[in-house]
């Protein structure tokens, strides 16, 4: 299936490892122009060399932390100046610290906030108006599973992320019929390094190896394993291609059959 990217331009937050640099590669090898952002330059230089090497696609990259409140003009001016304008954006923020809800300081909260539900919401109302003018456009949010089914000691991601829930299907009713499409894909248990330090912390919890933390999460999915990065990053390009276009407004889960409501 030719799924209509060559020449779109995407941009993909928080995109020098995991989930949002497979996401990256994957557009990228259907014909995109991509523009990573993240964190740390080493890893953003690597990544975008590498995909341009590869010959299928083209990238940039822009160092950003989504956690400073210029990050979201700062971003949308490098697309700008790189492509000249966005087709795609995927937002993806990193993963906020472990913690329980009763016992996180308001003030982590309103920082996690900014960075995770504020940045987004920023840069997507910058990339709306061309995309709107042009009739054409895709906005894909990476979220998480825990919108569905709360994860225990993640409760900075099951909160925040509903948010942006909420914000997706409101937009996706009032930009449809523009020919833009709003959507957002939950990972289950994808392997990446997040998903490394997650097991290794609930290994020291409860006293266990992350070997067995790892065999009780298959256990409960399934398929009886984790996901690849490519699996998901798979799901995440079509969503945002041309024969997509009738999508909108939904959640749409890469769990392996993890979460256990309808």
């Amino acid at each position: 299936m030719n799924i209509g990217l060559a020449g779109k331009r995407a941009v993909v937050t928080a995109s020098s490892r995991g989930l949002g640099l497979g996401i990256a590669e994957a557009l990228a090898r259907e014909g995109a122009h991509v523009l990573l952002s993240g964190r740390t330059e080493e890893r953003l230089a690597k990544a975008t060399a590498e995909i341009n090497a590869r010959g299928q696609g083209q990238a940039d990259y822009f160092v950003a932390d989504l956690a400073h409140a210029e990050a979201a003009e700062a971003i949308h001016h490098a697309t700008l100046k790189a492509m000249g304008g966005t087709d795609i954006l995927v937002n993806n923020t990193g993963g906020p610290p472990l913690a329980a809800m009763a016992e996180t300081p308001l003030e982590v909260l309103r920082g996690q906030f900014d960075a995770m539900v504020m940045r987004v919401i920023e840069l997507s109302c910058l990339c709306l108006p061309g995309m709107r003018q042009a009739g054409w456009g895709r906005i894909l949010t990476v979220a998480s599973s825990g919108v569905v089914q709360p994860i225990p000691n993640l409760g900075l991601s099951n909160t925040l992320r509903s948010a942006l829930v909420g914000w997706s299907k409101t937009l996706a009713g009032e930009v449809g019929r523009d020919g833009v499409t709003v959507n957002v894909l939950l990972p289950g248990r994808i392997h990446t390094e997040r998903l490394d330090e997650l097991d290794g912390a609930a290994a020291s919890r409860q006293g266990k190896t992350v070997a067995e933390i790892a065999a009780a999460s298959h256990a409960v999915i399934p398929l009886g394993r984790y996901g690849t990065v490519e699996e998901f990053a798979a799901v995440a390009a079509f969503l945002v291609s041309g024969p997509a276009s009738y999508v909108t407004g939904s959640m749409i889960r890469c769990d392996g059959g993890m979460i256990r409501s309808v």
